[in-house]
């Protein structure tokens, strides 16, 4: 019996495998993005909650809490767009509590020489109880 020669073998094992990893690095860059704009989206929405409970009343705790939650996704990523930021101040009381949800559109086609199509949307919310201690008006 002739043994059939191996050579070349490994040239066709890369020229398969290459794209396979490739596409692997690509899924891991995507899910690496969208993981650290939901971080940054969930700390905002914290920062946004945070600052409008000391505030002193709920007009001040809406306007601070979307300036604490925008600064915060401003220095914290460069993946976030079509930010949104909603309070519900609806419970400003003593014993009450503030509600931010923050949302923000991430891109992907930035990520890859040829870029990836679509987006994805991030979303948080976060609460707080009103500090009784607060600023008063």
């Amino acid at each position: 019996m002739r043994r059939l020669s191996e050579s070349g073998s490994a040239t066709v094992e890369l020229l398969v495998l290459t794209p396979v990893l490739f596409g692997f690095f690509v899924l891991a860059l995507i899910f690496g993005r969208v993981a650290h704009a939901r971080e940054v989206v969930a700390e905002a929405a914290r920062a946004g909650a945070a600052t409008a409970v000391v505030l002193p009343n709920p007009a001040a705790g809406s306007y601070g809490a979307i300036v604490a939650a925008a600064d915060n996704v401003a220095n914290g990523s460069h993946t976030c767009s079509n930010l949104l930021v909603l309070t519900n101040t609806s419970n400003f009381v003593d014993g009450g509590g503030v509600t931010v949800a923050v949302r923000c559109t991430v891109h992907l086609s930035d990520l890859v020489f040829w870029g990836l199509p679509g987006t994805t949307t991030v979303t948080a919310v976060a609460s707080a109880p009103v500090d009784p201690y607060r600023m008063a008006p």
